[in-house]
C-alpha cells in the first residue's frame, strides 16, 4: 500500500508595505537650481524694476516714491514716442526679411538637399557676435572707404551713406540683422519641417500637387505652431536691438533720431542721463507691450493646437 506524501501548501508572506513616496520632492530638488536662477537674475530685478519705475532714482541718492510721476511723463515725452515707432518699423521689417528668407532657405534644405555641411554655413553668421558683426558691415558699408560703395562706383552709380543717411540707416541696420539672423531662423523651421510625415506629401504629390501648392496647402499649414513660435522669438529678438545702433551709428541712435529704438533710449536714459526711474518705467512698458503682442500673436496663429494631431 503505497502512501502519498501530500505537501503543504506554500504559505506565501505578504510583501512588507513599503510607504511610497512622492515625486514632489524629488521634482523641488531637480528644479531647485532653476527655480532659484530664475528668483535670482530674473523674478528679483522685476520687482526691484517695478518698484524704481515709481521713484525719482539716479542711482547717485536713495530713491525717492513719486507714484506714476514718470509714466505720466513717458506718455508725454515725444522721443519715447519716436523710439517706439522706429523700433516698430525696425521690427517690422526685419521679422519680415527673416521668417521670409527663413522661410524659403527651409523649404529648399527640405525638398532638395539635407546637407550638414549646408545647415552649417547657415548657422555659422548667427554664431558671431553682435559687435563684430556691426564693426564688420560698419567698414563694408563705409561712405568712401566700404566695399559696397566700390561696388556702386564700378557700376556707374553714387556713393550711398548707408549708415548716416537719416533714409538709409534704419533699413541698412534691419539688413544687417537679418543677414545674421535668417539662418538660425532657417533652421528652426527645417526642424519643424522635418516633423510632418513623408506620407502627407507623396499622397499630395500623387494628387497631382505641385511644389509650390505642396507648400501653400501641405507645409504652412502644418508649420503653423512652429512657425508662431519663431515668429514670437523673432519678434522679442529684433525689440532688444542695441549692440548694432550703438556700434554702426555715430552717434550712436543717429542720425537724427533714425536708428535710436527704445533699448538704446532706454540705456541713454538710465546710464547716460542717470534717470534710472524713468528708464525702469519705460522698461516696464515695454515688457507689458511684448507680452500683449505675444499674446496676440499666440491666438492669432492657434499655436497651442496642430494640424498633426
Amino acid at each position: 500500500m503505497t502512501s502519498t506524501l501530500v505537501r503543504p501548501a506554500s504559505v506565501k508572506h505578504a510583501a512588507p508595505r513599503t510607504r511610497k513616496r512622492g515625486d514632489g520632492r524629488l521634482a523641488l530638488v531637480f528644479l531647485a537650481p532653476v527655480l532659484i536662477g530664475f528668483g535670482v537674475f530674473y523674478l528679483y530685478p522685476a520687482v526691484r524694476g517695478a518698484w524704481f519705475s515709481m521713484t525719482d532714482w539716479n542711482m547717485l541718492s536713495e530713491p525717492e516714491f513719486v507714484g506714476l510721476d514718470n509714466y505720466e511723463r513717458l506718455v508725454a515725452d515725444p522721443l519715447f514716442w519716436n523710439a517706439m515707432k522706429v523700433t516698430g518699423f525696425y521690427v517690422v521689417m526685419t521679422v519680415a526679411v527673416q521668417v521670409g528668407l527663413g522661410l524659403l532657405l527651409a523649404a529648399l534644405l527640405h525638398r532638395l538637399t539635407r546637407s550638414l555641411v549646408v545647415r552649417t554655413l547657415l548657422v555659422v553668421p548667427w554664431l558671431v557676435p553682435g559687435v563684430t558683426t556691426a564693426l564688420l558691415w560698419m567698414w563694408l558699408l563705409d561712405a568712401n572707404l566700404g566695399f559696397v560703395n566700390h561696388l556702386l562706383v564700378g557700376v556707374g552709380l553714387q556713393n550711398q551713406g548707408f549708415l548716416t543717411s537719416p533714409d538709409l540707416a534704419l533699413p541698412s541696420i534691419s539688413l544687417i540683422n537679418s543677414w545674421s539672423g535668417t539662418g538660425y531662423t532657417a533652421l528652426l523651421l527645417y526642424a519643424g519641417m522635418l516633423l510632418i510625415p513623408k506620407q502627407i506629401y507623396e499622397a499630395s504629390a500623387i494628387d497631382g500637387a505641385g511644389e509650390l501648392r505642396l507648400f501653400f496647402k501641405v507645409t504652412l499649414p502644418l508649420l503653423r505652431p512652429i512657425l508662431a513660435f519663431v515668429l514670437v522669438i523673432s519678434l522679442i529678438s529684433a525689440v532688444q536691438l542695441f549692440d548694432t545702433v550703438a556700434v554702426a551709428t555715430k552717434p550712436g541712435g543717429g542720425p537724427v533720431n533714425a536708428t535710436r529704438v527704445i533699448y538704446f533710449y532706454i540705456y541713454q536714459r538710465a546710464f547716460t542721463n542717470f534717470q534710472m526711474g524713468y528708464a525702469s518705467a519705460m522698461a516696464l512698458t515695454l515688457v507689458l507691450v511684448l507680452g500683449v503682442l505675444t499674446f496676440v500673436q499666440l491666438r492669432l496663429l492657434r499655436a497651442s493646437t496642430s494640424d498633426l494631431s
